[in-house]
């Protein structure tokens, strides 16, 4: 049976805690009740009518059918002779309403399936008005960072507490170096809000975005928020290294100087909240060859050959750096690749001890 006393519990519970009217949950709660009949009594096409009256503990439902004189489709048609002793009183092709209440409300199929129908958009009432919450939070907000607590630590997510309000950050948007405690304090970067075209609002957080590192700086840096100095290009691999490009208008100034602080104050704070995520620094140069090799760090490089028909650079380097210069899994290189602009192609040349013993012989 359906048990309208625990649903009217839910629906005041809900239109109290999420602020919703609770003339839209009944609404709503009955037209899950009307797709309910359809899909498992009746057909798509079904007229179905549902009313909920808490006040007086009942349901009542309601198909529309009309009369017809051979019945193709018993869900939308209903012939004279269903009609009995009524059937006088109707046309071909009138439309009656048929009280199918007392049959469904015997029927412990109904029961459980209007039940679940109505538990189901409870739930999703509450996910709705979740999202709408956190939509109106955020959408002002986007390109900032937000410092949040962590309160709950699942195996694809982690659920934080922003000043009263819980929000979720799904495995896609974590960093693979992070470590989550409860209790601990974060910042999470506002990547996007938004309301899709079927009407859902989206909010996606994230510790994985190279934007990130760049709020992260901009926090701890002044002359980034006075201009003096720009993140001209920002790359990363979360959970390995991120590369910045710097620049100034005015030549005096040291960029990375100001990114690094100090006596490296203002990246150990960065580098800290990143859980010892690698960042490497790079000065704006107008000498290309430069500024490749300043990418390629910590490895070195010797040479750098420019081919800028085909967009690819060629960097010699000893085969003593050239594991430096590639990184673990090619980390190092692809980055730098990505932070320049170039395809970075290495090529690995003898270390000078080597050549001289070869010369020697």
């Amino acid at each position: 049976m359906l048990d309208l006393a625990c649903i009217e519990a839910a629906i005041n519970q809900i239109a109290a805690e999420k602020k919703l009217p609770r003339e839209k949950l009944v609404e709503v709660i009955e037209a899950a009740i009307k797709t309910a009949y359809r899909k498992d009594f009746g057909s798509k096409d079904s007229v179905v009518n549902v009313h909920l009256d808490f006040v007086a503990g009942t349901m009542e439902i309601s198909v529309e059918k009309t009369v017809a004189k051979e019945v193709e489709d018993p869900d939308l048609q209903i012939g004279f002779d269903e009609l009995g002793e009524d059937a006088d009183e109707y046309e071909e092709g009138d439309v009656i309403e048929i009280d199918m209440t007392d049959e469904l409300m015997a029927s412990e199929g109904f029961g459980r399936i209007a039940s679940q129908a109505a538990r189901q958009v409870i739930i999703q009432k509450i996910q709705e008005s979740e999202k709408e919450k956190l939509y109106g939070i955020f959408k002002d907000k986007v390109g900032e960072l937000a410092n949040a607590r962590v309160e709950l630590v699942e195996k694809n997510r982690v659920v934080f507490d922003y000043n009263g309000t819980q929000v979720v950050l799904p495995r896609s948007e974590q960093s693979s170096k992070d470590r989550y405690t409860p209790g601990q304090r974060m910042f999470l970067y506002v990547k996007e809000v938004g309301i899709d075209e079927l009407g859902g609002y989206r909010v996606i957080l994230s510790r994985k975005d190279a934007e990130l590192v760049a709020a992260l700086f901009a926090m701890n840096v002044p002359e980034l928020e006075d201009g003096t100095i720009e993140i001209a290009n920002i790359v990363r691999n979360s959970g390995f290294k991120t590369k910045l490009i710097v620049a100034s208008p005015n030549e005096e100034v040291d960029p990375a100087g100001c990114l690094i602080g100090p006596k490296g104050i203002r990246v150990r704070g960065v580098v800290d909240e990143l859980f010892g995520e690698k960042v490497d620094i790079i000065n704006y140069s107008d000498n290309k060859a430069q500024m490749i090799k300043e990418s390629l760090v910590p490895g070195k490089i010797e040479r750098v050959r420019i081919d800028e028909e085909n967009e690819t650079a060629y960097c010699e380097v000893y085969e003593s750096e050239k594991a430096k210069v590639l990184g673990k899994g090619g980390v190092n290189v692809n980055l730098a690749s990505e932070l320049v602009g170039y395809r970075l192609v290495i090529e690995g040349i003898p270390d000078p001890e080597t050549a001289e013993t070869e010369t020697a012989e």
